[in-house]
């Protein structure tokens, strides 16, 4: 059953030392910030965070590796142009890191919400990614044996959802909203407003609510006057 809750702070809280964190966003797209400052006031550290990119500038999921709280992150883009704070901390030595090509991560995530115990890649074959891994010809093409990454939490954001927990996301700002919502213990969803049962289209609906736990509006008026104009 869902909960709407009635702050991000209540929505984090449980949220324990050396926990799996699956952040979604792609850049600052479809990034959860209110969630994630909330954690970072939740004070949990030792975090392993899983996520597309490192964080940027100092907001965000940046604040939260400035502080000190990540142990180790897995995505597949830790270096952009202002990720400075990941720089740092990796050059230092200060923060583990697992490089997982774009495709894969999102398979990796998916094969957890779908039970799947492995999967044979192609990606990655012949490069230092696959060190380590277990590897095989499949008619004649070689691939890679990837896990499944399985979270503790996720931290998701979507445009809207209803009391029920069912979700609705905005374009690209899904990004990895929906596969991370399946492979996580407890899934907490930051939306722009909670509405009531049966209002969502159920055509549009993309993550149904049995895969959501938690749910707190964190409303935008600048989104939701652009959106009200029909931008």
């Amino acid at each position: 059953m869902t909960t709407i809750c009635e702050s991000a702070d209540e929505a984090v809280a449980g949220v324990t030392d050396g926990a799996t964190v699956l952040v979604g966003g792609f850049g600052t797209a479809g990034q959860p910030v209110e969630l994630i400052d909330a954690l970072l006031r939740n004070g949990a550290t030792d975090l392993t965070i899983v996520s597309n990119n490192a964080g940027n500038g100092s907001h965000g999921l940046a604040a939260l590796l400035a502080a000190g709280r990540v142990r180790r992150i897995v995505c597949s883009f830790p270096r952009q142009k202002d990720s400075y704070v990941f720089d740092e901390l990796y050059r230092s030595g200060r923060i583990e890191l697992e490089v997982v090509p774009q495709g894969n991560l999102a398979e990796r995530l998916r094969a957890a919400g779908a039970g799947i115990g492995a999967f044979y890649c192609p990606t990655g074959v012949g490069t230092p990614l696959a060190e380590g891994k277990e590897t095989r010809t499949i008619d004649g093409r070689d691939y890679v044996l990837e896990f499944p990454i399985h979270g503790d939490v996720a931290l998701i954001k979507a445009r809207q959802a209803d009391a029920l927990g069912n979700l609705v996301y905005r374009k690209t700002a899904r990004n990895f909203g929906p596969v991370m919502a399946t492979a996580a213990k407890l899934t907490v969803a930051q939306v722009l407003s909670v509405t009531e049962p049966g209002s969502l289209d159920p055509e549009v609906v993309v993550t149904p609510g049995i895969f959501v736990d938690r749910v707190v509006a964190c409303p935008s008026p600048a989104v939701l006057a652009e959106e009200g104009a029909g931008a």
